[in-house]
């Protein structure tokens, strides 16, 4: 079963048309990367699948079910998470209260339960913040649960970001630039978690990035844009030979 199908997926801000006839399929377990200029549309069709935005025009079908419509808490309960270009941490918080927030899309106790501290409000809590601190362990980051985030290293920050989207056990991770800001030793340590994240979680991955390193290294197939169209698709090979992304990239003509 095809586990995210978009079709025809097209969005105007005002007069401006931001994506247009947009389509792709993602099997289960597929590592597929969108790469394209700046103002290519990439985050927006993020957005516009994780209920963000609504669409102009289009369809978008995450196991065979419409997204459109529906809140984002919505889409992420239905198994879809995602990271952001710019980090977005509660900062002032701690390490596992950050992990700890992104359970809270699937808790089974009331207000009241809460408010009275009554057994499953108590049960509950506890298996969140044991589940929490299994995944930081997981991501070798349980001596930091204490920590305030806003004090983390930028690559731990990353690494705490994906470690929160995938509390919420997706089954489609939507990562939005995870390599920006990276050294080269970061990059790599970058890769080898995206790939093993894949294989360990059994995860569908959906990648923006700008790092041609990173694209190459690990997508098994790749989509070009430019001004909201895909103006290429295919292998790592087809597209670095591709001449209509090498003038989308260098903004020149590439002689045939």
């Amino acid at each position: 079963m095809t586990l995210l199908c978009v079709e025809h997926l097209t969005h105007y801000f005002g007069g401006l048309r931001a994506v247009h006839d947009f389509n792709i399929e993602l099997q289960p377990g597929e590592l597929v990367a969108m790469i394209g200029p700046n103002g290519a549309g990439k985050t927006t069709i993020f957005n516009l699948v994780t209920g963000v935005y609504r669409p102009t025009e289009g369809k978008i079908l995450f196991k065979d079910q419409s997204l459109i419509g529906l809140p984002t808490h919505t889409t992420i309960s239905r198994g879809i998470a995602r990271t952001f270009q710019n980090i977005r941490l509660f900062k002032e918080l701690s390490v596992l209260d950050n992990v700890r927030i992104a359970h809270y899309t699937g808790i089974e106790y009331s207000p009241w339960e809460a408010l009275l501290r009554m057994p499953r409000f108590i049960h509950e809590e506890q298996r969140i913040r044991k589940e929490a601190l299994e995944l930081l362990d997981i991501f070798g980051m349980a001596d930091l649960a204490g920590a305030t985030a806003k004090n983390l290293p930028y690559g731990q920050q990353r690494r705490l970001e994906i470690t929160r989207a995938l509390a919420t056990r997706p089954s489609l991770l939507l990562l939005d630039e995870p390599a920006a800001g990276m050294n080269p030793n970061e990059m790599e340590q970058l890769m080898e978690t995206i790939l093993w994240l894949r294989k360990e979680f059994q995860l569908t991955i959906l990648l923006i990035e700008h790092q041609m390193r990173v694209v190459m290294g690990i997508a098994e197939r790749i989509k070009v844009l430019d001004f909201g169209e895909t103006i290429a698709e295919g292998t790592p090979q087809e597209i670095q030979n591709n001449p209509r992304v090498i003038e989308a990239y260098l903004g020149e003509e590439v002689p045939a």
